[in-house]
């Protein structure tokens, strides 16, 4: 098994790759975005639900839509899903608590919510689309079927 992660190499990209792979994790980021502010404006305003709880169920909700967006069209990985997922997981058992702790310190210090919650989101894009290009798919980008079909079209023309 050491032989084999050895001789695996992080998928190199030119720079037009590089770049359509960042708007599309941007794409899906925003409307993940959307996602987390439309479920943490429901639980902060109609149930007046404590920054903690609200923003944390915003964040599972977020998480698992641009999870499931970026693994299959914006690195395009046949990674296993469940390996996947616990990566992303061990990204958010770190980001969670830390992202929940500045959220309730700054909104008690007077900070608007939804200040920190933008704030805390642009640092959550960042950090993850890192994370998730450099270890949960470091070796698995571009294996799935829509990646091998652009391939096999590259080739054609």
């Amino acid at each position: 098994m050491q032989q084999n992660e050895q001789n695996k190499q992080v998928k190199r990209l030119t720079a037009r790759q590089q770049g359509w792979q960042m708007a599309k994790f941007l794409f899906f980021s925003v409307s993940a975005g959307a996602i987390q502010i439309a479920s943490f404006t429901l639980l902060n305003e109609a149930f007046k639900a404590p920054y903690w709880l609200a923003y944390g169920v915003a964040l599972v909700l977020s998480v698992l839509w641009n999870f499931t967006f970026n693994r299959h069209f914006t690195f395009r990985s046949m990674e296993n899903v469940t390996k996947a997922m616990a990566l992303v997981f061990a990204f958010y058992v770190v980001f969670t608590p830390l992202s929940i702790w500045w959220g309730e310190a700054l909104t008690r210090g007077g900070i608007n919510e939804y200040g920190v919650l933008i704030g805390t989101m642009v640092i959550n894009f960042v950090t993850e689309y890192l994370y998730q290009r450099f270890v949960v798919y470091r070796y698995t980008i571009d294996t799935n079927v829509l990646a091998k079909r652009a391939a096999q079209r590259a080739q054609e023309t």
